[in-house]
């Protein structure tokens, strides 16, 4: 399909003046195989445009891996953490929150330095403990594929983050073929999990026309708390969660739009490693979506809406002091909005070159705010302001050019620029009285007379080569510079009383934390090289090894809270090596460096089915330059070899997992050392027409073990020093789901 000067020039105006206010009325969007007319002869015209004019994505970097539906399927019996879902990914691991909320870590770079996006959505944790993040929001029976890449992130892909990139994607508008009339379907599905008798299920179902598709998707997930290998009751891990959404869509010829609106209500989430509880969480969101095909190549647009209320305070586990009868109470409120919109365009310029430019907006507001206790001298008379009218505005361009030189070399390079202003209003301490709550009033009149006000202005830079000599082999490697600005909670949580810095955290390692309103963003240089061998096909065996190197520029780590007259920031923190101590944010030059390896091989072929093996290793290190110690967070070297077994329509797989001691730690927190330990993992899953039954044991043998990013166990009162949070034992469950 050939393309004229005009043909672009009309496209860069839609794109930059016409798309920008559409996008307000379209988002979230489905695939392009949806993108069908049920007319034959329109159905060739479309199969041509899909040739000519691919997605609005680049090409897949060697280190992005994806899941689609059968892969999803298989693990929703065992789990109900999102973020489980990439414990197969190299490069990836998890630390511990609450059972459906842990935080992804991508080759060190953690929780916000993390790009999430939810149906295109980006939605910063409304929670002082980050106990929502972006992955808690959606079940994973709402999921269809993922993608994460782990490497260098095209700046399309990217933005306000120095670590890898996750999408998550619900399954795509189903339309009914042509001549069915109306298409009907759906799914229910139950699961039971014997450790904390955790339970659950959802309800899938969706009409539609060959131009018209209506969805919904619902569920419930509920476990008691879990085990450890000694039998060790884990306190402060239980927890509930209900999902629900709608979804509408409709095409037309190259042109299809989508909308999707939902709830969530999660009534309780303990957390084993925070010094508070989630009480509620309820949110709600909108986004709209659209996706078209023009002569001058692609058009997409998002728009979305969330709104977050979120409560903490204490579960029954914490709520008791041991001796005593009378009820702790810590009340927290949290109101967090997040709107935005993403309008870019893919342009083909000849045989050769693609380029793709977008612009987006990311708004968050946030109100955190604890109300007084009747009786109770600390925490009154008057409602704690934590962040008042906090507000952060991000506003992004970016344009990458896709270029492929011959069968051999290709190569992508991008530009980005982001500008975020951040701001919030005056605080409150609890007792504004003179000579009442010394620290808070200190703390109070100290940040309310600075400018709050924060102007940045970050680049992002993607260089990517590509080589692939013949069909067995590829090589890639590539530069990337990525910037992130301070959320609002690192630049604005202010008081400096002890109970107040322990309420702010979200590192579970029972510390406390107090804001800095100067830090700058951080801004990282990662070089990375991957190289890959496979078998012409890529279906039978690969090996692949990615060494990584990133340094970064004004990293966001912590110093001992500096000691300030008459507050709870005093000498004696500044030398403790064996309690909880007080931190605040501020700005390091920092190096994290690894590699990650994985592969597979066939085994054997047999009357008695398939036999392969699969493998994934990973290193990562950490260090602060300015200080010398090392950086939280680090997962300590680990490996997983999978023996999968494929017979037909029965799967199974039997698991090692190896994780070495945790010996290298951060002094500044003073983090615990873990030791080494192995768990074996055995699973089976069977479908027969419209049925699927999945079941397995986790932790076989009933290893007793810490969780090396599980942080300090606080489960339960008094709190105390030098525990870790254990990891589950034995666990067996089995779930089925039903189509029809």
């Amino acid at each position: 399909m050939k393309r004229n000067d005009s043909d672009r020039r009309s496209a860069l105006n839609i794109m930059l003046g016409g798309a920008i206010p559409f996008c307000v009325a379209v988002s979230a969007i489905a695939d392009d195989t949806q993108v069908q007319s049920g007319d034959p002869a329109k159905e060739k015209k479309l199969e041509k445009v899909v040739v000519t004019a691919p997605a609005i994505a680049p090409k897949k970097t060697l280190n992005t891996v994806e899941m689609g539906e059968a892969a999803i399927a298989a693990k929703r019996s065992y789990t109900s953490d999102t973020a489980a879902l990439f414990d197969d990914v190299p490069g990836l691991s998890r630390y511990g929150g609450g059972g459906v909320s842990s935080l992804p870590v991508i080759h060190g770079l953690n929780d916000d330095r993390v790009k999430v996006q939810v149906n295109g959505m980006t939605v910063a944790s409304a929670c002082a403990n980050h106990m929502n993040p972006p992955l808690s929001y959606v079940d994973l029976r709402n999921i269809g594929k993922t993608q994460v890449l782990s490497g260098i992130t095209p700046v399309s892909l990217g933005g306000d983050s120095i670590g890898g990139t996750i999408i998550v994607d619900s399954p795509e508008p189903v339309f009914a073929k042509q001549g069915e009339g109306v298409h009907t379907g759906g799914s229910v599905s139950s699961f039971y999990r014997s450790n904390g008798n955790g339970f659950g299920g959802s309800l899938n179902a969706e009409a539609a026309t060959e131009n018209l598709s209506i969805a919904y998707n619902g569920s419930h997930t509920q476990s008691g708390n879990y085990k450890a290998g000694d039998g060790m009751e884990v306190k402060s891990t239980r927890y509930e969660n209900q999902n629900h959404a709608v979804t509408l869509a409709a095409r037309s010829d190259d042109h299809l739009l989508v909308l999707n609106g939902g709830q969530q209500h999660m009534p309780y989430q303990g957390f084993p490693n925070a010094r508070m509880d989630m009480t509620n969480n309820d949110s709600t969101f909108g986004n709209v979506g659209y996706k078209g095909r023009y002569d001058w190549g692609n058009l997409e647009a998002k728009f979305h809406y969330e709104h977050t209320q979120h409560t903490m305070n204490f579960l029954d586990d914490k709520r008791y002091t041991p001796g005593s009868n009378i009820p702790n109470e810590m009340p927290m409120y949290t109101d967090g909005k997040n709107l935005g919109y993403l309008v870019k365009a893919e342009i083909p310029l000849n045989e050769r070159d693609i380029l793709r430019v977008g612009n987006e907006y990311q708004r968050n507001e946030l109100n955190d705010w604890w109300p007084p206790v009747a009786g109770n001298m600390m925490m009154g008379p008057g409602t704690f302001r934590n962040i008042n009218k906090g507000e952060r505005d991000r506003i992004g361009t970016f344009a990458e050019w896709d270029a492929r030189w011959s069968d051999e070399w290709s190569s992508l390079l991008g530009l980005r620029h982001d500008h975020v202003s951040m701001d919030t209003g005056p605080v409150v301490p609890y007792d504004t009285r003179a000579g009442r709550h010394i620290p808070g009033n200190i703390s109070a009149n100290a940040f309310n007379a600075k400018d709050h006000s924060r102007d940045d202005d970050n680049f992002d830079v993607t260089a990517l080569l590509r080589y692939t000599p013949d069909a067995t082999s590829q090589f890639e490697a590539g530069y990337a510079r990525k910037s992130r600005s301070p959320n609002l909670y690192e630049r604005y949580a202010w008081s400096k009383g002890q109970m107040a810095m322990y309420m702010n955290g979200w590192f579970g390692d029972g510390n406390g934390y107090v804001g800095n309103v100067n830090l700058k963003p951080e801004n990282a240089h990662t070089l990375s090289v991957t190289a890959g061998w496979h078998d012409e096909a890529k279906q039978e065996w690969e090996f692949k090894v990615t060494p990584y190197y990133t340094y970064v520029e004004n990293y966001i780590d912590v110093d001992r809270c500096p000691v300030t007259a008459g507050t709870d920031c005093g000498a004696a923190n500044l030398t403790k090596t064996n309690d909880f101590v007080f931190l605040q944010f501020a700005n390091h030059a920092a190096q994290l460096y690894g590699v990650d390896v994985s592969g597979k091989l066939p085994i054997a072929k047999t009357d008695f089915g398939r036999f392969t093996a699969k493998g994934i290793l990973g290193y990562v290190r950490g260090e602060n330059l300015d200080t010398g110690d090392n950086l939280y967070h680090m997962m300590p070297v680990n490996a997983k070899a999978t023996l999968d077994h494929q017979w037909g329509d029965w799967s199974n797989a039997v698991e090692f997992q190896l994780v070495a001691p945790k010996s290298v730690v951060t002094k500044v927190r003073n983090e615990t050392q873990t030791a080494g330990y192995g768990l074996l993992n055995v699973r089976t899953g069977y479908e027969w027409k419209q049925v699927r039954v999945d079941a397995g044991v986790e932790n076989v043998l009933d290893k007793n073990y810490d969780l090396p990013l599980g942080g300090a166990y606080l489960g339960a009162r008094p709190y105390a020093y030098g525990a870790n949070v254990p990891g589950m034992g034995r666990s067996a469950y089995v779930g089925v789901t039903v189509k029809f």
